[in-house]
């Protein structure tokens, strides 16, 4: 009876519109007034505020700031010319350059609409000027931003190693390999779509990236090896940084919280003094719109753990994992039914509330049949990032409708082949562990 109290009404006050923080919090404030005497109502502002009293948690407005700050510094068009002038000669190169850039701004921000934001400005234009499509082009931009949230520094990996007691560590190292898979894919299938459609030519894609200060203006027949060499050397900065974050924290030299307060300060030395291309204004600007986006985030937190507390002080994880148990106690199928369901859930709630939410119940699930942790967060992280493309939510898809100037019906239907080969990748990743936790294992 609680559970589907609790349940009940999180999910109306969420399809009413309220706020998903402020439905987490009244579902679990009135689910303790109603059904619960052993919980005092002064124990939720008690875990609001040790909620929010964490180091870990400190690095999700760090590497917010430090993504933002990096973005308008000059390092996504530095990165983006250095994957123009390495894959910038195949059928499709803007294509191909813009799932490559993605991938590389995905090692700085942590952030799949920050992602978008940052490649889409540059490439949404070309690809519309050379007949891509507007729909496909900014389609493929918003699937490209979501392994923002794979490759790490990642701020939902974050969030799942705090909620589930989980290395952070070891879940940055396993989302790379799963993050390269996704871009190969996305890549392959972009190929295809534009081979079928007739578009793509290389000489005009170079000549339109050209116009668009692009790096695929150094691109011909093959690599260009001097211009690769200069575009290396320009994006020299922007290629140190995640060799800066990830060696720190796998070198022990600091936390990852600590990397992210270092990736800022070193944004703001590249952006400003190397690069010389941020102001003070852009700054000030970045620290506001890091401040906007921290304030819906950490009460959301502050109030899921709350949340989370009333799951496990009412036994409700262990009663949902019973249920799924009882059906089947086979890891692939419990695996199955669990992606089945997040994919569900990230068309309707974002990723980190969703985390926040859903890591408590099954979590312990995944452990009981055998599944590892840091596995299962790879997974969850990625089933969720997909939910970036798939609508109502989709935070990619307004992110690049707006950028690209198309509808949502338009860029929903162009993202289907890029979502299908998204959810294959998934899959193989859930059934082939050892992509995902080779690199941890060397830890």
């Amino acid at each position: 009876m609680i559970t589907l109290f609790l349940f009940i009404v999180l999910l109306a006050l969420i399809f009413l519109s309220v706020p998903v923080g402020i439905s987490i919090g009244m579902a679990t404030l009135l689910t303790i007034v109603f059904f619960s005497d052993n919980i005092p109502l002064l124990t939720m502002a008690q875990k609001v505020f040790t909620s929010l009293d964490s180091f870990p948690i400190m690095a999700i407005p760090f590497f917010m700031l430090a993504g933002i700050l990096m973005g308008k510094g000059g390092i996504s068009k530095r990165l983006l010319d250095l994957a123009g002038s390495l894959i910038g000669f195949v059928k499709g190169g803007l294509a191909m350059m813009t799932v490559l850039a993605c991938m590389f701004f995905s090692a700085i921000s942590g952030s799949g609409p920050a992602t978008v934001a940052a490649i889409g400005s540059f490439v949404i234009p070309a690809m519309k000027k050379e007949r891509y499509g507007a729909g496909f082009a900014s389609a493929l931009t918003a699937s490209g931003g979501a392994i923002g949230v794979i490759i790490p520094p990642s701020i939902p990996f974050v969030l799942f190693g705090v909620t589930g007691n989980v290395s952070i560590g070891k879940l940055f190292m396993a989302g790379i390999l799963p993050g390269v898979l996704i871009g190969i894919l996305l890549m392959a299938v972009s190929y295809l779509i534009l081979v079928r459609k007739g578009v793509g030519n290389i000489k005009t894609d170079i000549e339109v990236a050209a116009s668009l200060e692009t790096g695929m203006a150094g691109a011909k027949k093959g690599i260009n090896v001097k211009h690769l060499l200069k575009t290396i050397y320009d994006a020299k900065w922007a290629l140190l940084t995640p060799v800066i974050i990830l060696g720190g924290i796998y070198g022990s030299i600091f936390t990852p919280t600590e990397a992210a307060a270092v990736a800022i300060i070193y944004g703001f030395v590249v952006g400003k003094f190397l690069h010389k291309e941020l102001s003070w204004k852009d700054i000030y600007d970045s620290m506001v719109e890091t401040l906007k986006i921290v304030g819906a985030t950490l009460y959301l937190i502050a109030l899921s753990v709350c949340f989370a507390y009333v799951l496990n002080i009412e036994n409700i994880p262990q009663t949902i994992a019973e249920a799924i148990t009882s059906f089947s106690d086979n890891k692939y199928i419990v695996m199955l039914l669990i992606i089945g369901f997040l994919l569900i859930v990230g068309c309707f709630i974002d990723t980190i509330p969703a985390i926040l939410i859903l890591t408590p119940i099954f979590l312990p699930i995944t452990t009981q049949v055998g599944i590892d942790p840091v596995h299962f967060g790879v997974i969850m992280v990625m089933a969720l990032a997909i939910g970036f493309i798939t609508p109502p939510f989709g935070a990619n898809l307004f992110v690049a409708t707006a950028i690209g100037k198309v509808s949502i019906e338009q860029i929903s239907k162009s993202a289907i082949p890029f979502f299908l080969v998204m959810v294959l990748g998934l899959l193989i990743i859930g059934f082939i562990p050892f992509l995902s936790m080779y690199l941890p294992s060397l830890l």
